[in-house]
């Protein structure tokens, strides 16, 4: 694509998102009010089949109960024939919602926190544009609305486990996320190591209970479980490579019920985070003997269960270039900025251990920076502009693609 031909691209693409923004602002607000669990998202679904139905485009039959994925052919044909695949995730967050603004969740402890509506109607608005450009496609573009994305083992896998990318045979896998520490109106990406793999711990320390008055007859699980906690900062601290990053937290402990009595078992939970595979196992059999034998040495018996997370979110370098050449021509050069490593997890991963592609932080800040407006946060309220900025950005980077 010559230089000259991309910027009128760049200018019809950015004229047809602001044209239907107020379209894809109604949709985002409605997934909003409505948000869904991970595999409850039925009526998220059904909007999401009726949309694309309306366009013209015929959903493929369900490899999941809830979920879409529907195929936009290419009306012009070329030796070699690319498919690039659009993600989206569509589940919502366990939590109530405290904003104030007009489109509240008016589900009872469930809130898109995480900009999983934004995602959707994004996709949902560059569908529509790329279904009006289908005769200049030189390849097809696969949409991909996945189900599960906050709960672990998440819907990714379960997709390309259901055959999703041997059907279709990829060349690119490309998805976006709003970051409410990104300025509105940029994006910012990051090549190879992006997002950490992440694993879920479970702890659950045995003692022998007692009164409080006399230690000495019971087994405290409560100081061994504080022992645990310390002695897990050494994996840290002294195992993990000082260039390596990896962070290990204690986020839950349970034990006990009054002042006077020791309990006999406390529980605990946490997460451990690494950017790299081979530190990850040897973190994971480190903490195995590390919970076990300080238990012992205290007098008490632990058992350790590691549930294994989503792994680490790879950008391939190349595709990525590719992409921030194409974010420079759509959204000028001062509008892409580097983004560095982050500690969070996303089930993209799996799609970019199938596929070259990559994952990129769209700017959703409002113009000042309001506490509480983080990802996650009951109060989380991104710029609904980043809706016009993002469908522009999926559709010219989909076509530069191809």
């Amino acid at each position: 694509m010559q230089r000259d031909n991309a910027s009128g691209l760049a200018d019809r693409i950015r004229a047809r998102a602001e044209e239907i923004y107020p379209e894809v602002v109604s949709l985002r607000r409605d997934i909003h009010r409505h948000p869904e669990l991970a595999y409850q998202e039925f009526r998220t679904t059904a909007l999401i089949r009726d949309y694309l139905t309306g366009l013209g485009l015929t959903p493929e039959p369900p490899l999941l109960e809830t979920g879409v994925v529907a195929l936009i052919e290419g009306g012009r044909r070329s030796s070699g024939k690319r498919v690039v695949v659009l993600r989206a995730d569509i589940d919502a967050l366990p939590l109530n919602e405290e904003n104030l603004h007009g489109f509240c969740s008016l589900e009872e402890g469930k809130m898109h926190a995480c900009g999983h509506d934004m995602h959707t109607a994004m996709l949902l608005g560059a569908a529509k544009i790329l279904v009006e450009m289908k005769g200049e496609l030189e390849g097809d573009l696969l949409l991909v609305f996945q189900p599960a994305e906050e709960k672990a083992p998440g819907g990714a896998k379960p997709l390309l486990d259901a055959g999703l990318f041997d059907r279709f045979k990829p060349s690119v896998v490309i998805a976006q996320h709003c970051f409410p520490n990104v300025p509105n109106g940029k994006v910012a990406l990051c090549k190879g190591s992006f997002m950490a793999a992440a694993d879920e711990l479970y702890f659950t320390v045995n003692g022998q209970g007692g009164h409080a008055s006399a230690p000495h007859k019971a087994a405290d699980p409560i100081l061994a479980a504080a022992h645990i906690i310390t002695a897990l900062q050494h994996l840290v601290s002294r195992v993990a490579p000082p260039h390596e990053p990896a962070v290990l937290s204690i986020a839950s402990i349970h034990g006990g019920h009054a002042t006077n009595v020791i309990p006999r078992q406390v529980t605990m939970q946490g997460t451990m985070r690494t950017m790299n595979e081979e530190l990850r196992a040897l973190l994971h059999e480190r903490l195995q003997r590390t919970v076990t034998h300080v238990a012992e040495a205290l007098g008490v018996e632990a058992e350790v269960e590691i549930r294994t997370g989503y792994p680490v979110l790879y950008n391939d370098p190349d595709v990525t270039d590719q992409a921030w050449e194409a974010c420079e021509e759509y959204l000028g050069k001062k509008n892409v900025i580097k983004s560095e490593p982050l500690m969070t997890a996303e089930d993209f991963a799996y799609y970019l251990q199938a596929c070259p592609g990559t994952f990129w932080q769209l700017g959703t800040g409002l113009p000042e920076a309001v506490s509480g407006n983080t990802l996650h946060s009951p109060t989380f309220n991104p710029e609904e502009q980043a809706l016009q900025t993002g469908t522009g950005l999926l559709v010219y980077t989909a076509l530069k693609f191809l």
